[in-house]
């Protein structure tokens, strides 16, 4: 017996997988909200030039459109898309207090972020205003001593080897406590662009502020800079 594929059913599958709104497909795509919900309750013939836009805006391989419906839904909607990261490569989010390297940067839409940072401020007077975005965050330290800071509970030390996980939209500040450099690895949720701005600002002192504060950099991997201070 053979099976017919259905490219609506599979869209709305990977809609929901994704928890996208029908708004954010159509941003994707270009096709109406409206075009989108036809094709989804099979009201609407696709020709392959219109299944070919829809997997190019959603990032899928154009076969999973043309799966039959008896095949397993994971399968189905795998992408199989990857991404290999060599030693220092990444864009680099840099301020006066700490390093962010985001890594996987070529993949979009991903469910997880991962960075690896490095603190420069030793006190969260140095540190200044803390940072909050929305998601989690689960940070695993590598190297040094981490003071993690936040304004809903008790200043936490965590030594190499310690992680934690948090809600990131409570107020967060990373300070290096040890008297080696502290690197951390953190996998936070969320879009990256907008992990990216909210870690693109530069913490205020708690001092005065100087009269032309240095803005912070965004650019590819590099030398680290030395966290001495």
């Amino acid at each position: 017996m053979t099976s017919t594929a259905k490219p609506g059913a599979v869209l709305k599958a990977l809609r929901l997988q994704k928890g996208w709104k029908l708004s954010e497909v159509a941003a994707r795509t270009g096709f109406p909200v409206s075009t989108l919900s036809k094709i989804e309750n099979d009201k609407v013939s696709l020709t392959y030039d219109k299944i070919a836009r829809i997997s190019r805006g959603l990032e899928v391989d154009i076969g999973v459109f043309f799966a039959e419906e008896a095949a397993p839904p994971a399968l189905a909607l795998a992408t199989g898309r990857r991404s290999i990261i060599r030693k220092g490569e990444g864009r680099v989010v840099e301020t006066n207090t700490y390093q962010y390297r985001f890594v996987a940067t070529d993949l979009l839409n991903k469910r997880f972020v991962p960075i690896f940072g490095e603190s420069y401020a030793h006190s969260i007077a140095e540190f200044g205003e803390m940072i909050r975005h929305s998601g989690e965050e689960y940070t695993y330290v590598i190297e040094g001593t981490l003071e993690l800071h936040t304004d809903l509970y008790a200043p936490v030390r965590l030594e190499a080897g310690d992680s934690i996980y948090f809600d990131s939209g409570m107020g967060h500040a990373y300070i290096d406590v040890g008297t080696t450099p502290c690197r951390t690895l953190t996998i936070c949720s969320g879009e990256e662009s907008q992990l990216m701005t909210a870690h693109s600002k530069e913490p205020s002192s708690g001092g005065e502020a100087p009269s032309e504060p240095a803005p912070p950099v965004v650019k590819r991997a590099g030398k680290r800079r030395s966290a001495a201070g």
